[in-house]
């Protein structure tokens, strides 16, 4: 059973699971149904009311059980008291972004320590993790932890910096030609990963018993430059983009939501090590290049509606940032 199963990742492995074969169950509220694959089983239930939850799933049993949707030590402790009799594997989906911030290597394994002073999200992670890893040391609680890293998928285009809308507006950025922002310099590396490829690992250690009380990533094995995330993106909608390079700390200052996403994030280069994956799914290979899942993603979202969120406040902003930053910049004095 998925506990949501709709959303980026999860609908991936939705889709993946009922193509294998697997009685596939999925919790959730409902509102996604366009992304329920046929064949799957939807319990309508929202998982925050635990009773509700409990009395939905008082016959059922089940092989596996994933949380997409948990996000705190509650969210996973309230799951332990609905599944521990109820699955023989227990899968937390965890983040990347738990890994220590800042890196002392860019190289990063499942050892890597976990600290992120900057992003709560993160840390909200790190919790879940230890709440449940203690619970499989004194109980032996059947839990596998996954951490993905930036997933992307047919609605959504990575991109380093967007507003309260997403991914859209700074695609018609790129694609009507207005100057674009990129955190840094742009050289920093970054992991993109397509959904469809995280899914193909992910239902592997579905049911593995080998995967018990054992942490991995997925991720993609390409590392790209934030300058060529935005120039692949560029030319699947064929144009070159313009890039503003503006400090990350200066665009956190102007406003500290960015904070996380970017300083406890982004920001930092970070090369993955998938060989831990690799060895529980040895089927499992990242198929899909950025350039390739970038150009499928873009089809998607210029094919529907739904997905062009407009976002004029952003644009506003980024507009006059780039004015005034530009401005300041060119009056800098030059070193003789």
């Amino acid at each position: 059973m998925l506990i949501g199963g709709t959303g980026t990742i999860s609908s991936a492995i939705s889709a993946l699971a009922v193509e294998k074969g697997f009685d596939l169950y999925l919790l959730n509220r409902g509102k996604k149904s366009s992304f329920v694959p046929e064949g799957a089983k939807v319990i309508p239930a929202d998982i925050h009311r635990e009773a509700d939850v409990r009395e939905a799933l008082k016959e059922l049993s089940f092989d596996a059980v994933a949380d997409f949707v948990a996000f705190e030590a509650d969210d996973v402790e309230r799951d332990y008291r609905l599944f521990q009799k109820k699955t023989r594997q227990y899968l937390f989906i965890s983040s990347a972004s738990a890994y220590q911030k800042p890196p002392s290597s860019p190289f990063l394994t499942e050892s890597t320590p976990l600290s992120n002073p900057y992003w709560e999200y993160s840390r909200g992670k790190i919790a879940c993790e230890e709440f449940l890893m203690g619970k499989y040391r004194s109980e032996g609680f059947p839990v596998t932890i996954v951490r993905p890293s930036h997933t992307y998928g047919d609605t959504s285009v990575p991109v380093a910096l967007h507003g309260k809308n997403g991914c859209f507006s700074v695609l018609e950025r790129i694609r009507n030609g207005r100057k674009v922002i990129v955190p840094g310099d742009g050289t920093s590396l970054w992991t993109v990963t397509h959904n469809t490829d995280f899914a193909r690992a992910f239902v592997g250690l579905m049911g593995n018993a080998h995967a018990l009380g054992e942490t991995y990533q997925i991720t993609s094995d390409e590392s790209l430059t934030w300058n060529q995330i935005y120039e692949i993106i560029g030319s699947a909608l064929g144009v070159k983009p313009r890039l503003v390079h503006i400090p990350s700390d200066a665009l956190v200052s102007l406003n500290p939501e960015f904070r996380g996403n970017l300083i406890g994030d982004k920001a930092n280069s970070v090369i993955f090590d998938n060989a831990k994956i690799k060895r529980a799914v040895p089927e499992f290979t990242a198929a899909v290049r950025f350039d390739q899942g970038v150009r499928r993603s873009l089809d998607y979202i210029y094919s529907h509606e739904e997905w062009q969120k407009e976002d004029p406040g952003f644009d506003a902003w980024c507009d006059e940032v780039i004015a005034l930053y530009e401005n300041f910049a060119a009056k800098l004095p030059k070193y003789q």
